[in-house]
């Protein structure tokens, strides 16, 4: 097993504690043309302001995840060639953003906060204010977030996931129970660690009494392609965290939950074993282009086991923003647990298709958790 922490203490994965300490005026390097450029700049009123210094641009734009409409902001030149717009009031909370500079995506120069996804890179910035405070830093006992590889078996390589331990976890000798947080299409193991903000949730959780000790294990849902994640979910992941962390090695003892695609995978391994995992979350998923009766014929031994499956799983949790596109899939899903006698709790929330809400999913879950 190869593991590299990277997140001790008061420590934040990617600089985020240095930036939030700093700010990006602290950050930025004097001298030459723009090196004064601060970008993004938050205000007390909640707007938001990008600057990019690109003198010989003729268009740039910035997409962000805030956005309800999905369409690109322009950005306007001063005489000095500096580039700006102004957003919001946004509500306190972390966000993602992207710029095009003449068709070309690019990050922001002056902001070194960044999500890595599967195959591209975000910039991120902190809107700070009370409705965040339980994703911050704060001053509590922290856990590690470690880097840990693994062979996998399935896919005959080599993979990558993310594990929070918690605080005290290499003094203590305990084993604790397991959840398996799945991220979305596009991302990769290190989004829940980075804007998901996990490690900082369930820090503040375990401090205000409010969660139990858990290992978080956070793998890599995008897979090659033909990969199929729930038999690598079994066969290597599970086993392997098994063997090397002090997990609790039964049902009782172990979570899933996931988001988008991560929550359509949860859907696959829940159907599949349902026997392996006492609480289930499926968070902004369910069936999109499937319909009813296919999902029907091909889980027909899941949903034939209601009695089983209801005395299996303690907590079955569907979670989905009224504005997100993925509310038809996940309210067909409901019906066809509901036509089976699938036990589940179903909560519609604000918001859309967005970390902001993942986020918060994450916050109210693990409470309900090893309980």
């Amino acid at each position: 097993m190869t593991t590299q922490t990277i997140r001790r203490g008061l420590g934040a994965a990617f600089l985020g504690s240095m930036i939030l300490a700093c700010g990006p005026t602290a950050l930025a390097q004097r001298g030459g043309p723009g090196a004064d450029v601060v970008s993004p700049e938050t205000g007390p009123d909640g707007r938001v302001t990008f600057r990019i210094y690109a003198p010989r641009a003729s268009e740039v734009t910035v997409l962000g995840d805030w956005m309800t409409v999905r369409e690109p902001l322009a950005l306007e030149r001063d005489a000095d060639g500096i580039w700006s717009v102004q957003v919001g009031p946004l509500v306190p909370d972390f966000y993602s953003y992207t710029l095009r500079v003449d068709g070309v995506r690019t990050l922001d120069p002056r902001n070194p906060m960044i999500k890595q996804g599967n195959s591209t890179v975000d910039n991120m910035f902190l809107l700070p204010g009370d409705a965040v405070e339980y994703a911050l830093n704060q001053p509590v006992p922290h856990g590690e977030i470690r880097q840990v590889w693994y062979e996998s078996e399935t896919l005959g390589i080599q993979r990558r996931m993310h594990i929070y331990t918690p605080p005290g976890y290499d003094r203590t000798g305990a084993d604790y129970p397991v959840l398996y947080l799945l991220h979305g299409g596009g991302d990769e193991d290190s989004g829940w660690s980075t804007i998901g903000r996990a490690g900082y949730i369930v820090d503040n959780l375990l401090a205000a009494g409010r969660a139990a000790p858990m290992l978080v294990v956070m793998p890599n849902g995008s897979l090659p392609q033909g990969g199929d994640f729930t038999s690598e979910l079994m066969n290597d992941i599970v086993p392997f965290v098994e063997a090397n962390y002090r997990a609790r090695p039964a049902r009782e003892e172990r979570a899933i939950a996931g988001l988008s695609m991560g929550g359509a995978q949860t859907t696959g391994v829940i159907t599949r074993h349902p026997d392996r995992f006492a609480y289930v979350a499926i968070w902004s998923a369910g069936l999109f282009n499937q319909a009813p009766e296919d999902f029907i014929a091909a889980n027909r031994e899941f949903l034939d086991r209601a009695e089983q499956v209801n005395g299996d799983v303690r907590l079955l949790s569907v979670v989905v923003g009224e504005d997100d596109f993925a509310r038809p899939g996940t309210e067909t899903l409901i019906d066809v647990l509901d036509d089976h006698g699938i036990r589940y709790d179903f909560e519609l929330t604000g918001g859309g298709h967005t970390w902001m809400n993942w986020r918060s999913y994450l916050h109210s879950l693990t409470p309900r958790l090893f309980r």
